[in-house]
This record gives C-alpha cells, structure tokens and sequence, in this order.
C-alpha cells in the first residue's frame, strides 16, 4: 500500500471534526457535488439535498464523542454518540466512500424514534403506538 491506505478514513475524520465543532461551512468541502446518501429518511442525490439534510443536526448538536473510526484507500466506517438539544445520547454510524479526496457516498445509521418523539412532545402531538 501506498501513502494513501488511509485517505478516505483521513477525508471522513477531517469531515466528521468539522460538522461536530460546527463549522459546516468547511465540512462541505469534503462533500462531492454528485453525493449518495443513504438515511433513515430515504435517499439523498447531491450536495444541496446532503447540507440541507445534514446542517440542521449540526445546528443542535451540542457534544460528539468518537467511539470508534477504520477505514482504508475507498470507504472508512465511523460511529459516534451525540448529544442534542432535543435527544441526549443519540449513537449513530457513517459508512463513507471516498474518490479523489470527497465523500461520494455516505449511509449513515441512527435512531429516529427518540427524534419523532421529542419533535412530537413539542408541539403537543402524541406518538403513536402499535
């Protein structure tokens, strides 16, 4: 392996330390234009829907520790745990491919539950239940 067994873990750090220290501005620049992006919600095609997806979490994302980060020369596999204003302790998962230094595609894993039910204590709606 060359000088580049490591890029795109480097790429996917260098991206997750900037949304977590809330400088999204910088976190984009690591996004490819032509972005996929995998969520609980559905799919994300291009970088405008990803920022439009991703900054709002950003925004109330109060702490970040990095549990665990591997990855090689094309994909890195980062989890995390969040904190936020409305959900504390919020663990998630990114599996990240990388070309030529940007994120081409991101599938990220989390719990929206806990989400619903704070959005929905908000605004005085009841969760529903099976």
């Amino acid at each position: 392996m060359g000088n580049n067994h490591r890029a795109a873990l480097d790429t996917a750090l260098a991206y997750h330390h900037a949304w977590t220290g809330h400088d999204f501005d910088q976190a984009i620049t690591y996004i490819a234009d032509d972005i996929t992006c995998q969520a609980p919600a559905g799919h994300l095609q291009g970088a405008e829907a990803f920022r439009g997806f991703m900054e709002p979490f950003a925004r109330i994302l109060t702490s970040s520790h990095l549990v665990a980060a591997f990855g090689d020369d094309t994909t890195a596999v980062l989890m995390y745990d969040t904190d936020t204003v409305p959900v504390r302790d919020a663990p998630a998962a990114e599996c990240l491919s990388v070309a030529d230094g940007k994120i081409t595609h991101l599938r990220i894993i989390f719990d929206r539950v806990p989400f619903e039910a704070a959005r929905r204590a908000a605004t005085g709606q009841a969760l529903a239940t099976e």
